[in-house]
Formats: C-alpha cells, sequence, structure tokens
C-alpha cells in the first residue's frame, strides 16, 4: 500500500447539511482549540478518559465533518482537590459555515475493561462549545482560558427532535455538577496559508502531519501553529495516452449498450432505434496530497488516435500504444506547477465520457455543430500515481493500471464497473481495467519516478520528512509534443448524475495545443495575467462653488437692478420682505425649525439679471437669450420660458449685469415686470410623516445646481450653484437674501494616455483632461415665506402614511366588502345596509332597461372603463327591439298587464342568469378580501421602504407557508443581519429570529408555522429604476413655455402612477392564507449633483469618478468611527454598467462608469445612488447624469491654420428655416453663415472652417436649430487633433501686472518671395494682444514693421502668446513666440 492510499481515508469527511452546501459563503474561518483538562467529582480514580470532538449544526440537527480523538489519559485525584485528567491537546480546523448554530461537540468517554481482556468505550458527558457569536462572528479572540459545563449523557441526543437550541432552553439535559472541561478556542491565521492543502470541517491535531507542510522539528511538537510549506516542484506530463480493455472499439461498444438499456429502463419503454453516443473523452488531471485536490483538476479533451493519424500528425506517440492501434491520446502536455516531493503526494487522473441521445444507435460522436441535445457525463476510469525522488535514473515512461468500481476515489464519484473476471485478458489482472502510460519530466535538477521502481530499502527513508536531493545531471529538455490543431473547444448543457457534480449545466473546457516543431518548446508556458488597473483619468466629484455668492457689482449697478421693477416679495400680512444677509452656518439650530408655529413653507426663487465675467476670455459669443433648467427638493424638474438679456445702460459692457425679461412665443419682449419667479409651497398637510425634518436637512446641508443655456443654439453656457442653508427662516416670520452666483463651464477634453502614476496619486484634486472656465454672474434672488397650517373646519386631515412599520394581520383588520355594502359604525357595531343589484352593478341594469320600451330609467353613474362596453350592449339591444318592431304582424297582440307580466317574467329570468354567472367571482372576490391586508409604501429612487406583515397561521395544524411576491422589486429579508439593521434604523422593537426562512429550489421562501401561530414577515421595497413618468426630459430638447410663477406642490406627486403588488401566503396545494396588498406610490427624489458628457454617438463613454471624502458628503450618519467606511454605487438603468472598488484604506474610492451612446441627437439620463452601508438602505447622495450623443467629426488640424471641410445636412418631412450654432466661433466658422431654407426631405451641403487657436486634443459642438422652434435637429462633436506649428522666431518682454495702459510693441517680417504677398495676421491670445493692422501687403524681398498692442493683465505670471502669419489662402507661413513675463 502506497502512503497515498494510507493517508486518503483520514481525509473522508461528512459533509455539512444540504442547505449550508447551497448557501455556503466564499471564506472560510480558522481555529486553533486547546483543550487542556478535564476535572470532575465523577471522574473515577485509575480510570482511563479519552476526548473526542466533532462538528454540529444546531440548525438542522446534523453531524458533519470527522471526529478527533486524543489519546487516552488516566485521572489523577490530588485531595482536597477533584479528580483531574490533563490532557493538553491542539486541534486545528477551517469551516466557511460561520453561523451561530455552528458548534464543536465535545464528548468524554471512558475505556472500561471487559472480562474476556478487551475494553470497551462509554460515553458518560459531552458539552458545546459555539463557534460564532450571533452576529456571524468568530467568538472572542481575547478568552484564553474557558471552561465548558459538561451534560450527562452521549452527544447522540442532540438528534432528539426535542432538543433546543439554546441548550438552556432543554429540560431535557442535565448538568454535571462539579465537573467542568477547561479549553480555549481562537482564530487562527497562520492556517490560512495552508487552507488549500487542508480539507474544509476536518479536524486534525498540531502533531499530526500534514502532506505538503514542514514537519515539526527540535523542540517544537506542533507543526501547524506556525506552518511553513514545501517547496513545490514544476513537472510536464507528456505523450500521455490511455489504453482500455479489450479494445476502445469494444470498451465503448458496451458502454454504449448498457447506457441504452438503462435509458429505455428508466423511460419504462420499449426499443425505439435511438441509441446513445460518444460526444466528448475528457481527462481530468490533479495534484492530491491524500486529504484533497490542491488545485481544481485540470481538464483536457482525448481523441482517438485513429483521428490524430487521419489528421496527419508525426509520430510521437507511445511504443505500446503505437503497436496496439486503440488508443485515446492527448495532444498537448499536462503542467503541473503544485507538485510536492512528499510519498503522500500523487497525480490522479479520472476518465470522463460525455454522451448524448441520437436519433440511431452508434458510437460515433457526434458532429461539432450539434449541440441542442441533452447531456449526461458518466466517470469511467480512474487512477493515482504516487511519484518519489530518484537518484538520477535514466527517463522511462510511467504506466500506471485504471481503477473502476465500487472503490473510493479522490473525484468521489460513481465510476463504471471493471469487466468480469472470466472477461481478463491474458495480460493480468493489472491491465484488465486498462492502462494509462505518460512521460513525466521536471524544470529542477531531480527527478520523479514511480514509486513502483523504488527497493524496498528506500521505504524506510520515506518516511521521513523529505528532503530534495540534487543530481549532476543537466536540465531535462521537454520534447515537443505532436501537433495537433491550435484549439479544441467543448460547451455542453449537461446533466450532472451525481450529488457532488456542479449544479451549473453550462459546461465550458478550453484546451491549447502548445506543441510546436521548434525543440525550444520547454520555454513555451500559458500566458500570466500581470497585475493592472487600467489607468482611466478620474473625473473630481468635487461640485461647483456654491459658496462663491459674494457681490461684485458696484453700488450704483446694484441700485439700477433693484429699481429696475422686480415684483415684491410679501410676507403673510402682505409686508415687502426685506433683505438679510445670508445665515451663517456655525448659527444653525434645528430646535428653532422644529420649534417655529409656522411650519408651511412659500419658497420664492426670483432670477434677476445675467452678466458677463470679466475674466471670460471670449472664446464664445455673448447669448442673446438664455433659459434655466433645475431641481429643487423632490419637485419635478424646471425648464424655464426664454428670457432676454436687456441691457441696463448702453451695450453690454464685461461685467455689467443684464435684465432677464420674458419673450413672447412671437418673438417680442413680455409687457410684464422684468426677471423671473417661481414660488414652491411645502407644507407639511401635503409631506409625508417626518418628511417635514427631512426637508429642513435638505435646506441646510444641501446646494441647488441651475444650469443656464442658450435660448438660441441650445449650448449650455455654464452651471451655478447656490447654498440653500439662507433659505432656513430660523424661528423668523419670512428672509429673504440676493446672492450673485459665478457661472462656470466645465469642458472635458478627449482622453489621453497618462505615463505613470500622476493621474492616480493620493491628493490630486484637478484631474487631468478637464478645463473649467468662467463665463459670468447670475443674480438670485431667494426667499421663504412662512404660513400657518390651519386645517379647514370640518374637513377631515390630509392622508398621512402611517409611522408604524408592522402590517397587521387581516383578521385585525376592519374589512369593507367595496361595492355590496354601505357600512357605519354605531354605539352598537357595525350596520350593514343591502343594496339592489342595479344599483351595484351597471351592467344588469343596461340589461333591464334596455328591454322597456317609451321612457326609461336613468342607470347609475358607471365606471370609465366599463363605458363602452354599455354602449356596445345598448346599440345591441335597440338593434334587436327594431327587428321586432318591423316583424310585428307575425307577433300575437296581448294585453298590457300581460305584457308586464312578461317583461317581469323576463327581468326575473335575467336577474337569475346574471346571479348565477357572477355567483362564484363574487365569493371568491369577498373571501379574497377578508384575508387581504393594504399597505402603502411611498418609494423613492433607492431608499428601502422596510415593514412587517403580521402572518398567522388560522389552522389548528402546522403548516409550511410559501411567499409568493409578483414583482422583483419587493422582496422577503432573509438575512437577519440585514432585518436586525433596518429595525435599528426605523428603532422596531419587534424580535427577530435566526434562520426563520427556508429557500425552496425555486428561490421563493417557505417560513414553518406551528398551529395558531403568529410571525412577523419582514420586506422591503427597493427601486433602483427611475419612473419617467416623475423623472420628465430636461435639457434642451424642446422648451416648455409652461413652466411660469404658477406655484407647484407636492401634494398629487404620486397620483395616477400608483401600482399594485400582490403578496401571497400559500399552503400546500397553493391555498392562500392570507393576502398583502402593497400600493406604491413613486416620489421623486432629491438630486444633489448633475454630470453632463457629450460624446460621439453609438460608442462606449467610460469614465472614471473620483468620490469626495465621505465625511464631506451630505446626509452621512454623524458619530461614525474614525475609519473612512467602504461606499457602494448602483445604477437606475440596468444596461449601464457601474461600479466602485475600495483600494484600501487612506486610499480615494472612484466610480466607473460604462454607459452605451445612442444615436444623434440622443441625450440618455440616469441616476446613481451612493450608499455609505453595505445594506443600501437609504444613498447619501443621488447624482444625474446626462449623456448627449452627438455626431463625431475628427479633424486633424495646425493651430493657427485653416482647415476646411464639409457637412451633410439632411432635410426633415416639412421645410425649416435653420442655422447652425457653434460653442466657439471665433475658432470655427460655417457657411452659410445666418439662417437659411432646409428643404423638405432635401440634402444640402454646410461648409465648416476650423482655426485652433491652441494645440492639443479638445472638443468643438456644433448644432444645428430650428429658429422658429428652437428645436434642435442636429448636433456634431469636433474631436480637434491640433498640433504645434514650427516657431521660427522666440521673443521675450516684461510687462507690469495689475493693470494700466498695456504696452505697444513692433516687429519686422521680410517677404522671402521675389513678388509681392497679402498677408494675415493672427495671435492664440486675442485678449491680450492685438494687432495693428489685421493684414498687410508687401513686395518681394521687403521688410514689414507689424505693430503689437500688449493689454494689460491682472494676474503674475508667465504667458507664451503665438503670432500666426498666413499667406492669401490661410495656410501658416511663419509662427513667432512671444514670451510674457507679468510682475
Amino acid at each position: 500500500m502506497s502512503e497515498w492510499e494510507r493517508v486518503f481515508p483520514r481525509g473522508l469527511a461528512l459533509p455539512p447539511h444540504g442547505q449550508r452546501r447551497r448557501a455556503r459563503p466564499p471564506g472560510s474561518t480558522a481555529f486553533r482549540c486547546v483543550l487542556k483538562a478535564l476535572e470532575g467529582a465523577v471522574l473515577a480514580q485509575g480510570a482511563e478518559f479519552q476526548l473526542r470532538l466533532s462538528l454540529f449544526d444546531a440548525t438542522y440537527h446534523h453531524f458533519f465533518g470527522r471526529t478527533w480523538r486524543s489519546s487516552c489519559r488516566a485521572a489523577r485525584r490530588a485531595p482536597p482537590h477533584p479528580a483531574r485528567a490533563a490532557f493538553n491537546e491542539t486541534v486545528y480546523f477551517h469551516t466557511s459555515l460561520n453561523h451561530s448554530g455552528i458548534a464543536a461537540v465535545v464528548e468524554v468517554v471512558v475505556t472500561a475493561g471487559n472480562g474476556d481482556g478487551s475494553s470497551r468505550h462509554l460515553s458518560c458527558g459531552f458539552g458545546l462549545i459555539p463557534l460564532f457569536g450571533s452576529g456571524s462572528e468568530a467568538t472572542d479572540p481575547a478568552a484564553e482560558g474557558r471552561t465548558l459545563k459538561l451534560y450527562h449523557g452521549t452527544p447522540r441526543a442532540l438528534l432528539h427532535p426535542r432538543f433546543q437550541d439554546p441548550m438552556e432552553k432543554n429540560k431535557y439535559l442535565t448538568v454535571m455538577e462539579k465537573s467542568h472541561l477547561q479549553y480555549s478556542l481562537k482564530p487562527h491565521q497562520p492556517l490560512e496559508m495552508i487552507f488549500h492543502l487542508l480539507p474544509e470541517n476536518l479536524l486534525v491535531s498540531g502533531q499530526q502531519n500534514i502532506p505538503g507542510v514542514l514537519p515539526a522539528c527540535g523542540d517544537a511538537s506542533d507543526c501547524l501553529q506556525k506552518p511553513q510549506l514545501l517547496k513545490p516542484v514544476t513537472c510536464y506530463l507528456e505523450r500521455l495516452s490511455i489504453q482500455l480493455h479489450p479494445s476502445l472499439e469494444e470498451f465503448e461498444e458496451e458502454l454504449l449498450d448498457l447506457l441504452n438499456s438503462d435509458r429505455l429502463l428508466k423511460a419504462n419503454a420499449a426499443p425505439d432505434g435511438a441509441g446513445v453516443a460518444v460526444r466528448e473523452r475528457r481527462l481530468h488531471v490533479g495534484v492530491h496530497n491524500g486529504l484533497c485536490f490542491v488545485q481544481a483538476p485540470q481538464v483536457a479533451v482525448l481523441v482517438p488516435e485513429a483521428e490524430v493519424a487521419r489528421g496527419s500528425c508525426p509520430g510521437g506517440l507511445a511504443p505500446a500504444a503505437r503497436d496496439v492501434g486503440q488508443a485515446l491520446v492527448l495532444r498537448s502536455r499536462i503542467h503541473l506547477s503544485e507538485m510536492v516531493p512528499h510519498p503522500a503526494f500523487g497525480v490522479c487522473f479520472q476518465l470522463e465520457y460525455v454522451f448524448c441521445s441520437m436519433g440511431r444507435a452508434g458510437g460515433k460522436a457526434l458532429p461539432s455543430g450539434a449541440r441542442s441535445e441533452a447531456t449526461e457525463m458518466c466517470s469511467v476510469r480512474w487512477a493515482v500515481w504516487s511519484p518519489a525522488l530518484g537518484t538520477g535514473e535514466k527517463e522511462e515512461e510511467v504506466v500506471l493500471p485504471l481503477r473502476g468500481g465500487p472503490h473510493r476515489g479522490p473525484c468521489q464519484a460513481l465510476v463504471y464497473r471493471t469487466p468480469p473476471s472470466g472477461r481478463s485478458s491474458c495480460q493480468g489482472k493489472h491491465v484488465e481495467s486498462g492502462t494509462v502510460q505518460f512521460h513525466v519530466s521536471t524544470d529542477s535538477e531531480e527527478h520523479l519516478v514511480t514509486a513502483a521502481k523504488i527497493p524496498d530499502k528506500g521505504r524506510d527513508a520515506l518516511e521521513q520528512p523529505p528532503t530534495l536531493s540534487l543530481s549532476p545531471q543537466a536540465p531535462l529538455r521537454v520534447p515537443a509534443s505532436p501537433r495537433g490543431p491550435g484549439l479544441s473547444v467543448s460547451q455542453l448543457s449537461a446533466m450532472p448524475r451525481g450529488r457532488d457534480q456542479p449544479l451549473d449545466g453550462g459546461i465550458t473546457h478550453l484546451e491549447a495545443d502548445l506543441g510546436w516543431a521548434d525543440p525550444k518548446a520547454c520555454a513555451e508556458e500559458p500566458l500570466r495575467a500581470l497585475p493592472f488597473a487600467p489607468l482611466q483619468v478620474p473625473v473630481a466629484a468635487l461640485g461647483l462653488q456654491a459658496d462663491s455668492s459674494h457681490t461684485l457689482l458696484s453700488r450704483a449697478a446694484l441700485a439700477r437692478l433693484h429699481t429696475a421693477g422686480f415684483p415684491e416679495i410679501l410676507d403673510r400680512h402682505q409686508e415687502p420682505v426685506g433683505i438679510s444677509e445670508p445665515v451663517d452656518p456655525a448659527t444653525f439650530s434645528p430646535q428653532l425649525e422644529e420649534a417655529d408655529p409656522l411650519q408651511g413653507n412659500e419658497i420664492i426663487l426670483q432670477f434677476l439679471a445675467f452678466g458677463r465675467d470679466a475674466r471670460d476670455h471670449a472664446e464664445g459669443t455673448w447669448p442673446r437669450t438664455i433659459f434655466l433648467t433645475f431641481q429643487f427638493y423632490r419637485f419635478p424638474p424646471v425648464t424655464t420660458p426664454r428670457l432676454q438679456l436687456v441691457s441696463m445702460e448702453r451695450g453690454p459692457a464685461a461685467g455689467q449685469a443684464q435684465l432677464l425679461v420674458r419673450v413672447n412665443k412671437d418673438g417680442t419682449l413680455g409687457s410684464g415686470p422684468p426677471g423671473l419667479q417661481l414660488k414652491y409651497m411645502v407644507d407639511p398637510a401635503f409631506l409625508r410623516a417626518g418628511e417635514q425634518r427631512w426637508f429642513v436637512r435638505y435646506l441646510a446641508e444641501h446646494s441647488l445646481q441651475i444650469d443656464i443655456w442658450d435660448g438660441d443654439s441650445l449650448l449650455l453656457v455654464g452651471s451655478a450653484a447656490v447654498r440653500l442653508q439662507s433659505l432656513l427662516r430660523q424661528g423668523r416670520e419670512a428672509i429673504r437674501t440676493h446672492h450673485e452666483l459665478e457661472v462656470a463651464t466645465t469642458e472635458y477634453e478627449p482622453d489621453v494616455t497618462v505615463m505613470g502614476q500622476e493621474a492616480l496619486r493620493h491628493g490630486a484634486l484637478r484631474p487631468l483632461g478637464v478645463r473649467v472656465a468662467l463665463r459670468g454672474r447670475l443674480h438670485l434672488s431667494m426667499a421663504n415665506v412662512g404660513h400657518l397650517c390651519e386645517e379647514t373646519p370640518g374637513q377631515l386631515p390630509s392622508p398621512l402614511p402611517s409611522r408604524s412599520r408592522i402590517v397587521p394581520a387581516p383578521d385585525n383588520a376592519r374589512v369593507i366588502p367595496a361595492g355590496s355594502w354601505l357600512s357605519r359604525d354605531t354605539a352598537c357595531g357595525r350596520v350593514s345596509q343591502a343594496r339592489r343589484l342595479v344599483e351595484v352593478d351597471s351592467e344588469l341594469a343596461a340589461a333591464l332597461h334596455a328591454h322597456r320600451p317609451g321612457p326609461r330609467l336613468v342607470p347609475p353613474a358607471v365606471p370609465s372603463e366599463a363605458a363602452a362596453a354599455r354602449r356596445r350592449k345598448l346599440r345591441r339591444m335597440a338593434l334587436v327591439r327594431q327587428q321586432e318592431e318591423a316583424g310585428g304582424g307575425r307577433m300575437p297582440q296581448v294585453s298590457g298587464w300581460q305584457e308586464q307580466r312578461a317583461q317581469q317574467v323576463r327581468d326575473l329570468q335575467i336577474i337569475d342568469a346574471y346571479r348565477e354567472h357572477t355567483k362564484g367571482e363574487s365569493i371568491s372576490r369577498l373571501l379574497s378580501q377578508a384575508i387581504t391586508a393594504t399597505r402603502t409604501v411611498h418609494a423613492v429612487l433607492g431608499t428601502a421602504e422596510f415593514f412587517e406583515f403580521t402572518l398567522k397561521n388560522p389552522y389548528g395544524v402546522q403548516h409550511t407557508v410559501t411567499i409568493e411576491v409578483d414583482h422583483p422589486e419587493l422582496s422577503v429579508i432573509l438575512d437577519p443581519r440585514e432585518w436586525r439593521h433596518f429595525k435599528e434604523l426605523t428603532k422596531s422593537v419587534t424580535p427577530v429570529e435566526e434562520e426563520m426562512f427556508h429557500l425552496r429550489d425555486d428561490l421563493r421562501p417557505q417560513v414553518y408555522l406551528r398551529p395558531y401561530e403568529t410571525v412577523r414577515i419582514p420586506f422591503k421595497y427597493q427601486t433602483f429604476s427611475a419612473d419617467p413618468a416623475i423623472v420628465a426630459a430636461q435639457g434642451p430638447a424642446g422648451l416648455d413655455s409652461s413652466a411660469d410663477t404658477a406655484a407647484r406642490s407636492l401634494g398629487k406627486s404620486g397620483a395616477g402612477r400608483m401600482k399594485h403588488i400582490q403578496v401571497s401566503f400559500q399552503v400546500s396545494g397553493g391555498k392562500p392564507i392570507a393576502l398583502l396588498l402593497v400600493k406604491v406610490e413613486p416620489q421623486p427624489h432629491v438630486v444633489d449633483q448633475t454630470f453632463r458628457f457629450y460624446h460621439p454617438e453609438l460608442t462606449f463613454l467610460k469614465k472614471t469618478i473620483r468620490l469626495p471624502p465621505w465625511h464631506t458628503l451630505p446626509g452621512t450618519p454623524v458619530g461614525m468611527p474614525g475609519v473612512q467606511p467602504e461606499m457602494f454605487v448602483r445604477c437606475s438603468d440596468p444596461n449601464i454598467i457601474c461600479e466602485t472598488k475600495n483600494m484600501g484604506p487612506g486610499e480615494p474610492q472612484d466610480i466607473f462608469l460604462k454607459v452605451a451612446g445612442g444615436p444623434s441627437p440622443q441625450i440618455k439620463k440616469f441616476f446613481v445612488a451612493i450608499y455609505t452601508d453595505s445594506w443600501l438602505a437609504a444613498p447619501v447622495q443621488i447624482w444625474q447624469f446626462y449623456l448627449h450623443s452627438l455626431q463625431r467629426l475628427d479633424v486633424s488640424c495646425t493651430a493657427g491654420q485653416l482647415s476646411r471641410l464639409s457637412l451633410l445636412l439632411r432635410g426633415t418631412p416639412a421645410p425649416r428655416r435653420v442655422r447652425a450654432f457653434t460653442s466657439h466661433p471665433h475658432e470655427l466658422q460655417v457657411d452659410p453663415d445666418g439662417t437659411f431654407l432646409l428643404p423638405a426631405n432635401g440634402i444640402q451641403e454646410l461648409f465648416v472652417g476650423v482655426r485652433p487657436r491652441r494645440a492639443g486634443s479638445r472638443f468643438i459642438y456644433l448644432n444645428l436649430v430650428d429658429v422658429e422652434s428652437h428645436q434642435l435637429l442636429s448636433s456634431w462633436l469636433l474631436c480637434l487633433a491640433c498640433q504645434q506649428p514650427l516657431i521660427s522666431k522666440a521673443f521675450e518682454i516684461s510687462l507690469p501686472a495689475g493693470g494700466g495702459r498695456g504696452c505697444n510693441k513692433r516687429i519686422t517680417y521680410t517677404n522671402p518671395y521675389p513678388s509681392p504677398r497679402l498677408y494675415f495676421l493672427s495671435t492664440s491670445r486675442p485678449d491680450l494682444l492685438q494687432f495693428k493692422e489685421d493684414s498687410f501687403e508687401v513686395a518681394g524681398g521687403e521688410v514689414y514693421t507689424i505693430g503689437l498692442r500688449f493689454a494689460p493683465s491682472q494676474d503674475v505670471g508667465e504667458e507664451e502668446i503665438l503670432i500666426h502669419i498666413n499667406d492669401h489662402e490661410d495656410k501658416n507661413e511663419e509662427t513667432f513666440c512671444v514670451k510674457v513675463l507679468y510682475q
């Protein structure tokens, strides 16, 4: 028997419960348990005791793993101390079942002698050691010594059905008085390095040798306290072939016949002409240390030798295989890097066949195109090769016999039987199951040979710890493998037969041919992936500077602004509200806001004026009209009407504010007062329970982001932000503040390759490729007027959701069948009044009145959905009546009373038929209403709404109730940790039950209920999809002129969009015992920050956004520990990849986005919610993203030189008056420049000229706009790749900074041509340098003096200004560089 065969039985263990194996977490926890001594009065003097340790699952009453036994120790008594048996033995193990019900059971066994000299073992007590606490974490590692109380009896009592966990509640267990076990238990992290060598749930002693671990040497007797690994050896298996007895063809034929017979037997069918075919032959190869596989076995595909021969493969097979001609060969070599020179290490081979059903019986493999048949796998043979260190012997072919039948193998699978003894071949018993033959080589100087060739005298040496022996022979050269196809891919949908087979049906294997004709093939190894992080330049999510609202206008300008006639803001007493300074953030008091009697808030926003900033470099023209887009709190987004900029003086000078005046639909100015005023009514009567506090917190911590758009070109001018804290009244009746906001635009340059770690270094706030420019200043007045919340007398208060998180049971609710009864409460109870069927059902009323001629009674009002059906039935009855009147000659004449009686009989028949038709439906509806409870949920994007449903078993027998939910956004909370987290957030006091639910195969939860038992089922509703009815389209694609000063309210935010979710609680047979109807009212959400990206159409946008420090995010919990929490993100669009990774303590976190852009000019809108808790209860921030898809146009050009191109414009079905606008009109010109007519369904060419001012990569936007309807027709993104021109001369000049009159200079230019030439001048900085003449003409060979005017600069620094001299075709002749030093 080999060493591997002696070690292998020690690794066989009982698996955990099936439910544990399905939901096993990925990580494993290592433990070190020291059993010190056993003390107690029950210990007999001189008797020998033994400790046995096992693992137990108290939840499922299931033992698992393998029982560990200590050595026998005698009890000693030293009066006055009790008897004591010292063990001091250490046990190591690791498990991934981190649940509070997992425990270690210690059994005390006494050895008693029999009369015949033998001994027997008796169990005299046991105890339980819990491994994990209530929170699924390991027990306290600080506790070095503990005492374990023992119970009478045997641990088999834990399997009794009446056993309860915890054991303190069990009245059937008796504690052993004055007896205990001293032990210690704590996690042992060093054991993690040998997890690949030690199976899970296997208990081993510290004195036990683990194959692959260095044994303890010297005084150290515990090799697992600080384990050290043996050095691995890389080996290669080549020229592998398998021969089956008596031949491959006969073996597979017999195997297919048996499988086909088994198939017919299972189906209980007669032979149908169909059969089973071999689809694939696989070989699993892995290194096994006797206890477990060191790594997952490799899977290779075997092919018959005949197919290899047909493929013109050269020689190289084993000689034995060539002689027989019936073998399965491997066309590539196997690389084993985890081999260790230890006698217990072995290479395991498992031959596996993949079969599929086919229309005819045969043994041929199906073609690769037939992939739809059901497949199944069968293990056929296995073998283990135990190599050992040789002494430099020659390499030989290794031949191993294959095994089969009911023998335990390392793969833990059922194996096809071996041939009967009568069919054994003449070669002997050892080959009757087949053989595997291969060649082995290593990368080191030692040789692995088969253990069968080692003499018997060398076996004793193998019992000692192995040592590496070096051989003087040179390293082996790996021979070339036979050349086969480049790739062999097999993708199967298999039906696993064994319980240890993977549950996934899709199996994919890939075998690469690494054999080459080159003799240097030994250097060929699979490519290894290097640790690589894609260097995506992060965009800092620092937001806009909301605190930059200081005033730069002069007092005269402010006086003109405030006397322009803006609407007056009045308080609740109709008195004007004066302007006050913004509130200091340090003086904010939440208590003042809660104690304020004026809880109603009227928020007023007045947009007054917009002015150009003096620092704007005038890259874009100043807009003539603008419009604004923003979203305040949870109100719908606002797109304002177009506002024209009107100067208070002559000409729009830089830094001067221009008034905002409404523009009518015909383009004329409005006659009303200037400015734009919006009002928001925030009344607690229309808010949810507790939302008033949220609103105050929103004002205190958030900012309002406003986007300013050009009303003509529909291009973004810039964005501004203002802190809303100035709207907090702090006990005052009204407050009003004035703000002057900086409007800035952010340009994202094209992604460039960044070398080094410059972009990802810690503390880098300004990301690469981002340019922020200040465009102007927006003047805004904000006010908050307080109002009393008085309810109208005699009117019911506004419906508010209940603060309770518990939905009562249906039998405790007051159920009123809708439409069938009128109920009212009296002192004696509930009185119900019956109603006529005609008053209840409109269809019956219409059918009865349709038979009666003459004036008819007006039936009761019918609901809108039944109106069409009612009108259709009335038309049918009218047609029938006309036909009866037309054929009246054939009807007998009856008297009046007979006709009335016939009419009554007909009505009774109709009523009786109607009742029979609707009886079953009405009874079923009333019964369902009797067991139905209702819960209304006000859903906000990303926020989890938690509640509990009270479920009662109405029967006197136990039932397993299945919970079925018909909507994926409503779910049952299965994890007790998540349940406890939500209860802490909502301050609920109901208990939490561990392991309450059981998951079925279809993932529907089940709960066990005892007779008349009542439990609470936790539910969570959470949606990450934005409701399109709530989130209206916001942006320049169409202007909403209805967004004016009309007041807006939150009262009907969810009206008309309510959806119903039904939850059914069913017992066996699908019978419901309770129904829960959840009404979901979607509510708008708060947007904290907005990002806009412009990207080429039909491409992927990949952006990395750096998260700010967590403590700067509004909404983060106060009092969190100093450790930075991990952040989590979720996206509202499931088709967008949004993820974040924690890079370690102290490192910033980034959000990675991958968005697929649509066709131009589509705008994709989505939201990203950011969380700081792992259960995603409520987001701390919600970010809004806009992706503008534009048509891409790549332009390669030179700075200062004109490049021409053209665009094709396609007309719409109607002719339009259009105009082209650009974001940089000084660098990009279009022809035609003004308004032109775009014919219907026609094509027109638009000429574009690009003259960039600076080198580098950048974006320029081009919009084609309908000037009449102000609609965006097309949009282009010009991606400029601009190179620097060749500089012929350089100059330097020093100028004073901080103002002044500037400086005049001159430079000369010589015409190098013999003929006169016309030249044009341009510069890269027109704001700092002007020319005396923009063009000049100079004769051939003459010198011309160019006059320069340098403007003053306010900043100190250095600027490089380029002067471009172009010819008459605007091609660059020369470029001068002037270096200006402002001091």
